[in-house]
């Protein structure tokens, strides 16, 4: 059987049995010919074939995928393949073929535009049972790290937290106060403007004092955190990730948890009430000089219209829920930044997500408490 003069296959059977010898170069040049040879080979009433590659002059892998594909083609149709007198490259490359050979995956037919939306919002919601599954299991971890900690201060790398502390906190504190002076005034304005529609404009204060200690400063604060420090904290850990660096600690007997982990929560855990009393402050602030100016309220009016105004808790609620919302940032920020693989690219991807899922926690467990603290009255 004759494809090119280059190369061709020889034929010979006895009775069932058939003899298959490559012969010449069987390499990708002729692996058109050779391929319209093969495609003619007649294995009906076959029971065993023997591939003789003695007679091979080269082979590549295009020549090594014909004959190991003529092969399982025939062991489909009943017949008996083996292998002789190849020499240990080729019945290498052979193998090598073999081992290679993996069913591809082929795509889905792409459906109409509803189908399409059905299969990403249920790939969305497996995505996100995962990912809730992985962050309370590492939640966990972060527990059993801080216990012992507690348990054994000396763990604890007081430097280190203390850097963070200084990253994460004290250097957020001019945009935090910037920002919460600024949607101070702006919520003293559009509120007074409202309430004056009712002749209630001297409510203003009462507005400002209790949305901005109750609400609106923390959760601002840990908005900002979330989308500054967070992201950093991914960033972080992800290139060190890349740089088999954590690796690295790993094999030197260190605890990733205890070097990079714990000392970002803890740093978080503690300013996190500080940066939220600092921006419900600066909120007042901006609040009371908007009233000052537009409602003529003296600054000695404003701080008594303010005593009279706010109880305990309306304060105490923001410095109940700092700590944990500095948890939750923290923790997503580390363990986005644990899941980062691959290249720079898996960075940037972990990097977003982490601010997206930080700022979602944060609103789901303040609308948690939200709901919390009605129920229990305060």
């Amino acid at each position: 059987m004759a494809g090119q003069a280059q190369a061709w296959l020889d034929v010979s059977d006895d009775a069932s049995a058939l003899t298959l010898r490559p012969q010449g170069d069987w390499v990708v040049q002729n692996a058109q010919a050779l391929d319209k040879s093969l495609q003619t080979l007649d294995t009906v009433g076959r029971r065993a074939a023997t591939f003789d590659l003695s007679h091979l002059d080269r082979l590549d892998t295009a020549g090594a995928w014909l004959i190991y594909r003529t092969a399982r083609t025939l062991e489909r149709a009943g017949v008996q393949v083996t292998t002789a007198g190849g020499t240990a490259a080729q019945s290498t490359l052979l193998h090598a073929v073999a081992k290679s050979d993996r069913p591809i995956k082929v795509e889905p037919r792409e459906g109409n535009v509803l189908t399409n939306l059905i299969v990403r919002m249920g790939a969305g919601l497996d995505e996100g049972g995962r990912t809730g599954r992985d962050l309370v299991a590492f939640l966990g971890l972060i527990l059993e790290t801080l216990g012992k900690t507690v348990l054994n201060p000396r763990r604890m790398r007081a430097t280190s937290t203390v850097y963070h502390m200084e990253q994460a906190g004290l250097n957020a504190v001019p945009i935090v106060a910037l920002i919460s002076f600024l949607i101070g005034a702006v919520l003293a304005f559009q509120g007074s403007e409202q309430l004056r529609r009712f002749g209630g404009e001297i409510f203003t204060v009462n507005l400002v004092a209790v949305s901005f200690l109750r609400e609106i400063g923390i959760l601002l604060t840990a908005i900002m955190v979330a989308g500054r420090s967070g992201s950093a904290f991914t960033a972080q850990i992800g290139s060190m990730k890349l740089r088999e660096e954590i690796d690295a600690m790993r094999t030197l007997g260190l605890d990733p948890m205890d070097v990079l982990v714990l000392p970002r929560v803890i740093a978080l855990l503690v300013m996190m009430p500080i940066l939220g009393f600092i921006s419900a402050m600066m909120g007042l602030l901006g609040g009371g000089l908007v009233v000052w100016s537009e409602l003529g309220m003296s600054p000695a009016m404003f701080i008594a219209r303010l005593h009279d105004s706010i109880g305990f808790w309306d304060a105490g609620v923001a410095f109940i829920k700092a700590p944990v919302f500095g948890l939750a940032i923290a923790m997503v920020g580390c363990f986005e930044g644990m899941k980062v693989e691959g290249s720079a690219e898996s960075v940037g991807q972990r990097t977003t997500a982490s601010v997206v899922e930080g700022i979602f926690t944060v609103i789901v467990l303040d609308a948690l408490f939200s709901i919390l603290f009605v129920k229990l009255g305060i």
